[in-house]
C-alpha cells in the first residue's frame, strides 16, 4: 500500500558554526567575577572572518564611553573574498547591552582593580555574541598557587586512570 502523501525531502546540513573564540590569557591573568553576554556592531566582511575562526581577543579589552560599551583592539582579519571595502582590523566596535546593564557594568568597574574583559566570541542563532566579564587581576603569588593547585588535581587524574 503505497501513502497518497509525498515524503518530505529533508535539507542538506547547513555547515557547522565555528568553535568559539577564546580568551584563555583572560582566566590566567584575571579572576573572573561576574559575566555577561552581549551583541556586537560588524561589518558583514567582519561577521564572515569571526565564522572562520579569524579573530583574536588576547590584548583586547572594554570600556565606557558617553554611556556605551566599546569594545578595543578585538583584532578582527579582514576577509579575503569582501570587496573594496575593508574596515581596520583593530577598530573599537560597538557592544549591544540593554541600558540597566552597561550602567551596571560602568559603576562595577570603577570599583578598585576591576576591568572590563572579553572573554568569549561565538554565534548564538546566527548572531554574533561577545561575553564579557567583570575581572580583577590577578598577583603572580595568586597565578603560582593555581597552577601548583593544577598540579596536584593532574597528578591525581593520573594516578586514579593507571590504577585501571
Amino acid at each position: 500500500m503505497t501513502s497518497s502523501m509525498a515524503r518530505k525531502q529533508s535539507k542538506p546540513d547547513a555547515p557547522a558554526p565555528p568553535k568559539t573564540i577564546q580568551n584563555r590569557k583572560a582566566r590566567h591573568d584575571y579572576e573572573l567575577l561576574q559575566t555577561f553576554e552581549a551583541g556586537i556592531a560588524l561589518a558583514g566582511s567582519e561577521v564572515k572572518s569571526i565564522w572562520l575562526g579569524r579573530a583574536n581577543l588576547t590584548d583586547a579589552y572594554c570600556l565606557e564611553k558617553g554611556g556605551e560599551l566599546w569594545i578595543v583592539n578585538l583584532d578582527v582579519e579582514p576577509y579575503e573574498h569582501s570587496s573594496h571595502f575593508q574596515p581596520e582590523r583593530r577598530r573599537d566596535r560597538k557592544l549591544l547591552l540593554h541600558r540597566k546593564e552597561i550602567e551596571l557594568i560602568a559603576r562595577r568597574s570603577l570599583e578598585k582593580g576591576l576591568t572590563i574583559i572579553p572573554t568569549k566570541v561565538y554565534f548564538n542563532h546566527g548572531k554574533v555574541k561577545v561575553e564579557i566579564s567583570l575581572a580583577r587581576g590577578k598577583k603572580s603569588y595568586d597565578k603560582r598557587e593555581q597552577i601548583a593547585k593544577d598540579d596536584v588535581r593532574r597528578e591525581i587524574e593520573r594516578a586514579r586512570s593507571e590504577r585501571f
